[in-house]
């Protein structure tokens, strides 16, 4: 059976990620988004293995010491981490397997997994940035603020990465990122591994 791909995707809040995100997994069967570990505690509606794999701060301080993270952070006081195990298992069989992390945990991703494919989202203009954050309704002026500074920090790193994707119009995006999957799967390795009976007949 031929190996999955790693998928890194990053982008600044406001940039569409989560939606073109679940967007792809919806119209994609071969692809799933990897369900990270945290320390913070369940919100309502929210499943554990679903959504996080709910963890507590000492079983989650074992599996760093146990290296069992492709790569994890603390942000705000919580813990979260992307399990190696879990998501070379996904691999193995044949699943496509997106990671959304910033470009912090891209590096030590990238580290561990040199051949993941990662992909970076940024919005048409500042200006529209802006607007979808106001839109959101859920942050005050001050956090917006703070929000539109890190995403400049956030976005000055989009040359680590190795497709640049601009999230004007949804449809256009989507359509990109589904071409970028696409012609993974069309890649000589890939197609080798996948098409082995087909080739060797032909080849016969």
């Amino acid at each position: 059976m031929s190996k999955g791909t790693l998928y890194i995707i990053a982008a600044p809040s406001g940039a569409g990620k989560t939606s073109l995100v679940a967007a792809l997994v919806e119209s994609t069967s071969h692809i799933c988004v990897s369900v990270s570990h945290t320390t913070r505690a369940m919100r309502p509606g929210e499943v554990d293995g679903v959504n996080y794999h709910f963890t507590s701060v000492d079983e989650f301080k074992a599996m760093i010491e146990q290296d069992a993270f492709l790569e994890h952070a603390e942000v705000f006081g919580n813990y979260y981490g992307t399990s190696q195990a879990w998501v070379e298992e996904q691999l193995h069989q044949g699943k496509d397997v997106i990671l959304e992390i910033d470009w912090q945990g891209a590096q030590q991703v990238r580290r561990l997994m040199p051949d993941a494919v990662s992909l970076f989202i940024i919005p048409p203009s500042k200006q529209a940035l802006h607007e979808r954050l106001v839109g959101r309704k859920t942050d005050d002026a001050s956090i917006i603020e703070k929000r539109m500074n890190l995403a400049v920090n956030e976005m000055s790193h989009y040359g680590e990465f190795d497709y640049l994707i601009i999230n004007d119009r949804f449809d256009d995006a989507l359509f990109d990122l589904k071409a970028i999957v696409r012609a993974q799967r069309l890649a000589m390795p890939f197609q080798q591994a996948y098409r082995q009976a087909l080739l060797r007949e032909l080849l016969s």
